[in-house]
């Protein structure tokens, strides 16, 4: 079940926020031996990797060229990607773009049943991304978006990326600034601790601010039917609880000396991820001795992938990776 955002319990979304710092600072599991016994057996019930995706890493094995995995974000689906898929394949890489676990292909079918968005969590996405990527015979090159951003970080730093882009990445543990634009776009989800466990739509008006506030109207509304979908209201509670919940999924290990290049994109008038959470980031990820970049994109939103604006942004992206890639011409 959708809840729209007249329909919730509590005034704000800090009073979520504050109901799950006190169940985080004053419970932590107690698992037994059975009890691990037990998850490992669950653990092996993994989501199925589409016959889609199953084609896409066949495809990219059967090649020479370096792997580009695209992550999209919560609010969006693999096919946010479309256009960055062409434009790093003309360029002579091969891409994928998995989705989370049981996405929709379609927009109109996401709509139609937002119950499959539920209950996903950051660490679920990201051991799925994981499953994927390990099928690769190159390690790839990872570029996500938003909260894509956030599962880019968490895969890179498990050595898992030759090298990675993120794009308005979602925050993670360490990344202290919570500016007011970035926390009234969350509250769609925050307002109401039972969004934890549902999945929540954007309104018009509320994709209007987080995502289209740099473009025009009709763009903005051409943008909202052709991308918008309900998104897991989970991993919106992670990253906010992070920094009061030692044991957050949110959590990104910035220092692996395996992490490899990576480059961090702000728009500069985003209001979901502002630029004071993209410096945050960045100069957390700055300790890895790795090379770290950050740039700020001009008169752009959070919708920076997707708008008319997109080239821009990839082009911007893939100089970086032809960087740390070999060249197509450059294999045997």
């Amino acid at each position: 079940m959708l809840l729209g955002p007249s329909e919730h319990q509590y005034a704000s979304p800090a009073n979520g926020l504050a109901m799950l710092s006190e169940r985080h600072k004053t419970e932590r599991p107690v698992v037994t031996k059975d009890e691990e016994e037990d998850d490992m057996t669950i653990a092996t019930t993994e989501p199925t990797i589409t016959g889609h995706e199953a084609a896409q890493i066949e495809r990219a094995n059967a090649t020479t060229a370096t792997p580009i995995v695209f992550v999209h974000g919560l609010w969006l689906l693999p096919s946010s990607w479309d256009r960055w898929v062409a434009l790093f394949e003309e360029a002579g890489y091969v891409a994928l773009t998995p989705g989370w676990p049981d996405d929709p292909e379609t927009v109109a079918e996401a709509r139609e049943h937002p119950e499959v968005f539920a209950g996903k969590g950051i660490s679920e996405i990201a051991d799925y991304e994981e499953r994927l990527i390990r099928r690769l015979d190159r390690k790839p090159v990872i570029i996500g978006h938003s909260f894509g951003g956030l599962l880019t970080m968490i895969l890179a730093g498990r050595g898992l990326a030759a090298a990675s882009v993120a794009i308005s990445p979602a925050p993670f543990r360490g990344v202290l600034p919570l500016p007011l634009a970035a926390l009234r776009s969350a509250s769609v989800a925050l307002r109401n601790p039972a969004n934890w466990n549902r999945a929540v739509p954007l309104s018009y008006e509320q994709f209007r601010y987080s995502f289209a506030n740099e473009v025009g109207e009709d763009e903005a509304k051409e943008l909202y039917l052709g991308y918008s979908v309900p998104g897991a209201g989970e991993p919106l509670f992670q990253v906010a609880s992070a920094n009061v919940n030692p044991w957050s999924e949110a959590k990104v290990n910035s220092t692996n000396p395996k992490r490899g290049p990576m480059l961090i994109v702000s728009a500069d008038s985003d209001q979901t991820v502002p630029w004071a959470i993209a410096s945050a980031s960045y100069k957390r990820q700055k300790r890895n001795k790795g090379v770290t970049e950050i740039v700020k994109m001009p008169g752009r939103g959070h919708s920076l992938t997707i708008d008319a604006g997109w080239r821009e942004v990839a082009e911007k992206a893939l100089e970086f990776v032809k960087r740390f890639t070999s060249r197509p011409a450059d294999r045997s």
